[in-house]
């Protein structure tokens, strides 16, 4: 449902890394499996082991545009079996404080609600910034609707889209030394028209570098006080023509091991 920043936030580290040591652009990526996808609170592969990867290229004036992939569940997103995303942007410097600002596309290729005919996909404008172990970012919806939220999918209203909903999200990473950091992360999703679906979440994550592999552990959970979350299907049958019910937003755990890699 609600893409994970986290990869790209480091495959960007790595590039702008780059362009500081020998000042020409470069083209770096990662892969990683992940024993669940959790964005936003939310288990976009319904508990099940997730495979991830991701390109970008870094120009040395601070332009860049990347693509990542995540494999997710019919049973989370209808139809859906991959999130494939598609940015660019620019990084900038103001002393110790680096920002950036970016357009992000999301895309669920073969997902969509069966009874609307109504496609996920949404696109994003996306503004960040960092000073020392905090981060701070606000992305705004500026397609038609968030992730297919409408009057139409949702029952409510009449006529109405959600254009204009936004994520606040703020985090700190901090060096625990010995190799291991903590990332605290905390994230309002605001759903414009539709404030019953909005959530809040929150999650930390213990990583550590490997023998050039990041593995990280952590735990999320979100809450919404209307309760729309705590049972939900998307109404796609298993083999046996079971429906499937969860509530996405509980808290989870889940694990990770990841590589990055330049070209």
């Amino acid at each position: 449902m609600k893409r994970r920043i986290a990869p790209i936030v480091a495959l960007g580290c790595a590039v702008t890394c780059a362009h500081a040591e020998d000042g020409r652009g470069a083209l770096a990526g990662n892969l990683t499996a992940a024993s669940q996808y959790v964005s936003r609170g939310f288990q976009q592969s319904w508990g099940r082991p997730a495979l991830q990867g991701g390109v970008e290229y870094g120009a040395p004036n601070g332009w860049y545009a990347g693509s990542w992939l995540s494999t997710i569940s019919p049973y989370a997103i209808e139809g859906g079996r991959v999130e494939w995303d598609i940015y660019a942007g620019k990084r900038g410097k103001f002393g110790a404080l680096n920002y950036q600002v970016a357009l992000y596309d999301y895309r669920y290729p073969g997902a969509r609600v069966t009874a609307t005919n109504t496609r996920y996909g949404y696109s994003e404008l996306v503004a960040g910034m960092t000073w020392c172990e905090w981060s701070l970012s606000y992305s705004l919806t500026v397609s038609r609707d968030y992730f297919g939220d409408n009057s139409q999918t949702l029952g409510i209203g009449a006529n109405s889209h959600s254009r204009g909903s936004g994520y606040i999200d703020l985090a700190r990473n901090v060096d625990l030394g010995h190799g291991y950091s903590l990332a605290l992360h905390y994230g309002r999703q605001r759903v414009n028209h539709f404030s019953s679906y909005s959530w809040q979440d929150a999650s930390a994550t213990l990583s550590r570098r490997l023998g050039g592999f990041d593995v990280a552990l952590a735990y999320a959970r979100g809450w919404n006080k209307a309760g729309v979350y705590r049972h939900v299907t998307t109404g796609e049958p298993d083999r046996q023509g079971r429906l499937h019910f969860s509530n996405p937003a509980a808290g989870t755990w889940w694990a990770s091991i990841g590589h990055e890699f330049s070209f």
